[in-house]
């Protein structure tokens, strides 16, 4: 009777540990020299798209589609890149080089001719797609008003596999469809090790963007790459809009995918937390009435992938799949696991000790200048709250 007591409460602890976010690994994190809020005042047309910090050094970096900035922790401007006529979006610093590696596209769907239709005097090969992952010497980025074209900055990487599965035509539920998974391109980066391995090898985890089409059942996973980088520099090339070039891996070294349920625009910020082990993902909400449409999801960095058939697939497709780690909302007729939180998709940026800083995106009302208020948080205890502010 005692034995099977003490193994019911053993059971019960587990249960109720289990339901709490765990940050179990300190990193000496001084939260009392921290600013609570890092202002990146008012910018152009285009919103925030993705955020770094270097804390070592005092620096942190805004991304704002078209140009990338460089401030200290007060806000205050020290450097700029621009020059690009692309998308660039989320962005990571490699724990390995110091450098900064962040999606950018050059594609023409709505989001591209969008982008072209507010850069006056800037043109475009209208017949030309391309997926980079752009690397900035952030050592370089010494003035503001830099040219990432010329001066020497930015160098990049394309990633074919993201463009052969855009210009895909797949069969789903008796239709053709254009696109791959669904793929609209790539947003979300992040470094990590291997799943279900702690610490090591570092690798570069690029996440697609992904057509929200209610028509079909083929796009509620989110596909995610893994990329050693250590010897990309055979790749690295500039690169303008006239001339996309197609230096890059020929493969990936894995091609996860992660069921989530319908999202608008795939994976925005992708963010690995070393205190958990596990990676955090900010998505615009999915508008299929029958999945929950959360907009933060946690991948368990702890689980290795298992191969399955992917859910939705018509002819059945099988796949490398990542779980999502049981903490936040449940919905059980999905079978999915994630929060309802506000920010992250604009910026989404872990600094140690289960602490980030995320951003706070705003446009005037005349709709001309965006900006970003980014604020400091800490992963919550509550099972269903993601993050809780830092007063």
């Amino acid at each position: 009777m005692i034995a099977r007591k003490l193994i019911a409460a053993a059971a019960l602890f587990a249960a109720a540990f289990m339901a709490v976010p765990q940050t179990a690994v300190a990193q000496g994190i001084d939260i009392a020299g921290l600013p609570r809020e890092i202002y990146s005042g008012e910018q152009g047309a285009f919103h925030v798209q993705g955020i770094a910090a270097d804390l070592e050094h005092g620096y942190f970096y805004f991304s704002f589609t078209t140009s990338l900035l460089k401030t200290d922790l007060q806000g205050n401007l020290l450097g700029s890149v621009v020059g690009m006529t692309g998308h660039l979006g989320c962005m990571s610093i490699s724990p390995d080089d110091g450098r900064l590696y962040a999606s950018i596209e050059y594609k023409h769907d709505a989001i591209g001719k969008g982008i072209l239709d507010k850069l006056d005097g800037n043109v475009q090969n209208d017949e030309a797609t391309g997926f980079y992952i752009a690397i900035f010497d952030l050592s370089k980025i010494d003035r503001i008003g830099m040219n990432a074209q010329t001066d020497g900055v930015m160098q990049t990487v394309y990633i074919k596999e993201a463009v052969t599965d855009y210009y895909a035509e797949v069969e789903n539920g008796g239709k053709r469809f254009e696109h791959r998974h669904g793929c609209s391109g790539i947003d979300g980066v992040t470094f990590a090790p291997a799943f279900g391995r702690k610490g090591g090898r570092n690798y570069l985890y690029v996440a697609y963007g992904i057509y929200g089409d209610k028509e079909r059942t083929d796009n509620d996973y989110q596909v995610i790459l893994a990329y050693d980088v250590r010897n990309w520099a055979r790749y690295e090339q500039p690169l303008t809009p006239e001339n996309l070039h197609k230096s890059g891996p020929e493969k990936p070294l894995h091609k996860y995918f992660l069921y989530t349920g319908n999202t608008s625009w795939g994976i925005q910020n992708l963010a690995y937390d070393r205190s958990t082990g596990n990676i955090y993902a900010a998505v615009y909400r999915g508008k299929k009435e029958s999945l929950p449409n959360y907009s933060l999801f946690v991948i368990d960095g702890g689980k290795k992938p298992h191969r399955e058939l992917l859910k939705g697939y018509d002819p059945e497709f099988r796949g490398e799949v990542l779980s999502l780690a049981e903490q936040g909302l449940y919905h059980e007729a999905s079978g999915t696991w994630g929060y309802n939180f506000k920010w992250g998709t604009t910026g989404l940026c872990p600094i140690g000790d289960g602490y980030f800083y995320i951003s706070h995106n705003a446009v005037t009302a005349d709709k001309k200048h965006q900006s970003s208020r980014v604020k400091l948080y800490r992963i919550s205890d509550a099972p269903d709250e993601a993050f809780s502010l830092v007063e």
